[in-house]
């Protein structure tokens, strides 16, 4: 038996490496996958081996993530529940779907994850699982008896990681688990549990609260290619290089920061805060490129699935027929969404400040408040509004007719 597991170094990964190497005694492969921790990641080679790992893998997937994860999902608009920019949800897949590699490269029979029972990850983890390696066995530690009973919480994880001598970053002193990417960094349980207290100031890494940020607006543009932001200020940068730049302007201005009580996919509500300033911004500019350069009728078709796209991300249907035919939908959609946004970034908010495109549908000439020049003939309208009227003209006629008394 060869296990591969999903490595970050973190509390949960490093008590469930450690454990399965006790119970099972086989090969523990630890693959931790680059998707933007930076500093994080250092000394994970050591402390995995020191953990119990027969071997460490870590792969640079930053650019892929941003390229093949992110890009298509901000072309999408998805957002969950109108607040979450699905940077956890997003970056699942991935590892998995790495996770697979490294297994089929090391002849593993099983898989394992850190993932808890009361989670979304369980689920996104194993529906890749399924959707690309359906004959790999999957050990979910958080879900069997002599696991869960023996590590009920944090405290009982942190008491282990002192036996063994299992140096993580949580403690008492910080009782939330935190989880970083390119796209964000998430912060949930614990302290946190309570949706009344407000998390606390020294909490967050990426951005400055927003009283903090400089009291002068920063100006910025972004230049888009068929729905892919492909320069910063005129520097032409890759999709990870896009976001590491937009990361460090929004996190400078406090943009991104969001605390929200969501509904997971297992049925529970559950409070988390995000960090995802990067995001934010791409998010907004986007939105602003697309009212120039989309068909209304399109554009209103891709707003209506905006929430579906969002709820597959957010429950692990990456690796899906459904999502892949969007995907599709989305992508043509995206052909003409050409054009260069300039925004201020001030104390927390992102404001449009002009937009242009080759290929915009907007014309001045037709709407125009002035003299148009016969661009538009106003006449028209009332034959136009008449027709859409014929329908109400017929209900209300109903409805003022005198009812029929016994």
């Amino acid at each position: 038996m060869v296990i591969a597991v999903a490595y970050s170094g973190g509390l949960d990964t490093s008590v469930i490496l450690h454990w399965l190497k006790e119970t099972y005694r086989c090969d523990i492969v630890a693959f931790c996958a680059d998707i933007g921790q930076e500093e994080e990641l250092d000394g994970l080679d050591k402390k995995a081996k020191s953990t119990g790992a027969s071997k460490f893998y870590a792969l640079d997937l930053v650019e892929e993530f941003a390229r093949d994860f992110i890009y298509p999902m901000i072309q999408a608009g998805a957002i969950y529940e109108n607040q979450y920019y699905l940077g956890t949800s997003i970056a699942r897949p991935l590892i998995a779907k790495a996770q697979i590699d490294i297994a089929r490269k090391e002849n593993a029979d099983t898989v394992a994850h850190g993932a808890t029972g009361k989670g979304n990850d369980q689920c996104r983890f194993e529906l890749t699982y399924a959707a690309l390696a359906p004959d790999l066995h999957i050990i979910a530690p958080w879900r069997l008896p002599e696991y869960h009973n023996r590590f009920k919480g944090r405290a009982e994880m942190l008491a282990y990681c002192q036996e063994k001598g299992i140096k993580v970053e949580a403690s008492a002193k910080k009782p939330y688990s935190m989880d970083r990417n390119l796209l964000h960094i998430s912060y949930e349980s614990g302290i946190l549990e309570d949706p009344w207290a407000e998390p606390p100031k020294d909490m967050f890494k990426f951005t400055v609260s927003p009283e903090d940020a400089p009291d002068e607006p920063e100006s910025i543009e972004l230049e888009f290619e068929s729905g892919d932001c492909i320069a910063v200020n005129g520097k032409k940068l890759s999709p990870a290089n896009v976001l590491r730049s937009l990361n460090k302007l929004g996190g400078k201005h406090g943009i991104g920061r969001v605390d929200l009580v969501e509904n997971r996919f297992v049925g529970m509500k559950s409070r988390g805060v995000y960090e995802t300033p990067g995001g934010t911004i791409l998010h907004f500019a986007h939105r602003q490129v697309e009212t120039l350069t989309m068909d209304r009728e399109v554009m209103h078709l891709r707003d209506s699935l905006i929430p579906r796209y969002a709820e597959l991300v957010y429950y692990g249907f990456w690796f899906s027929p459904e999502r892949e035919a969007l995907q599709a939908f989305v992508t043509e959609s995206q052909k003409n969404v050409t054009g260069t946004v300039r925004l201020k970034l001030y104390k927390g908010n992102v404001i449009t400040a002009g937009r242009k495109s080759p290929l915009s549908l907007y014309n001045p000439s037709v709407a125009t408040m002035e003299a148009d020049k016969g661009a538009y003939n106003q006449t028209d309208a009332t034959g136009f509004i008449h027709l859409n009227a014929l329908r109400l003209r017929t209900r209300a006629a109903l409805l003022a007719k005198p009812k029929k008394t016994k």
